[in-house]
């Protein structure tokens, strides 16, 4: 246990800033993450915010964790293989959530586009040289 502590003492500062950054930018993501939970008026768009920044909150608190295990002189096998995990798995399940809700016919609360009517013709700008 003492050789811990003394480790945990003896880190570089440049390595104790870089995690401490890599924690708060991991705290914000999480933070939009939640708020895009709460705030947004949809399913699919609740859907969209967490799994986004959370993947981004997750990696960044991994990402510390790994810097500060080998700045220990222990390799970060367990971090990178829970990395993996996060970013191959979060992914996967919002796209089954979202095809689950199409299945069962979730309607979604965005304003559709405009119709566009097309016998008349559109504007189009004209291209630069």
């Amino acid at each position: 246990m003492t050789a811990i502590k003394e480790t945990m003492m003896n880190l570089p500062v440049w390595i104790e800033w870089t995690a401490a950054a890599l924690i708060v930018v991991a705290a914000f993501f999480l933070l939009v993450g939640a708020i895009g939970l709460v705030r947004l008026p949809d399913f699919y768009m609740r859907l969209h915010a967490p799994t986004k920044a959370s993947t981004l909150g997750v990696g960044s608190v991994l990402l510390a964790s790994m810097l500060l295990s080998s700045a220990q002189g222990r390799p970060g096998i367990a971090e990178l293989l829970i990395t993996l995990f996060v970013f191959v798995t979060a992914p996967v399940s919002a796209n089954l959530m979202a095809q689950a809700a199409l299945h069962l016919k979730v309607r979604s609360r965005a304003p559709l586009p405009p119709k566009v009517d097309p016998h008349q013709p559109q504007h189009v700008p004209p291209r630069q040289p």
